[in-house]
């Protein structure tokens, strides 16, 4: 357990850089056999990109480093319960555990609130803030039925 409490200060020393400077206080290692492999701070205001939160660059990083996209046998430490984006970031990329610090709640002290994209998540799309209206269904489908019908296909 010592070493993964070295893992998640060096998380909070990230973030607390982050927040010292033009980033988010937010802040994230990627860990692989008991080694950091990659790092990440929020660099959403100073690369102008709303997906550049501290989880998202550490996986970014990490996918590179390893030359894959599965982060299967890793394990992710954040200052901070992941938001919806990077919890999903976060499945997709199979990460086994993950450790954080502050929570949600906290992140809402601060203005930091995901509360309203968790709501928007639960509701229908009709009923959802930004609208979304479908088209070309039809036409779109195709892609789909050559991925399915696809032998040598990467599954992910």
């Amino acid at each position: 357990m010592e070493e993964k409490n070295v893992f998640m200060l060096k998380a909070i020393e990230l973030s607390i850089k982050s927040a010292e400077t033009i980033g988010g206080p937010f802040g994230c290692v990627i860990v692989k056999d008991n080694k950091i492999i990659s790092e990440g701070s929020n660099k959403v205001t100073s690369t102008n990109d709303p997906t550049a939160h501290g989880e998202i660059v550490a996986i970014r990083e990490a996918c590179l480093k390893l030359n894959t996209f599965n982060l299967s046998g890793c394990e992710l430490y954040s200052t901070c319960e992941p938001c919806p984006m990077c919890l999903s970031a976060i499945y997709w990329s199979h990460i086994d555990r993950v450790f954080y610090a502050n929570t949600r709640d906290d992140a809402k002290n601060i203005d930091f609130d995901d509360t309203f994209i968790y709501s928007e998540i639960n509701k229908k799309i009709e009923d959802r803030k930004i609208k979304m209206i479908q088209m070309h269904r039809d036409e779109a489908l195709k892609a789909f039925k050559i991925w399915d019908e696809k032998t040598d296909k990467i599954k992910y």
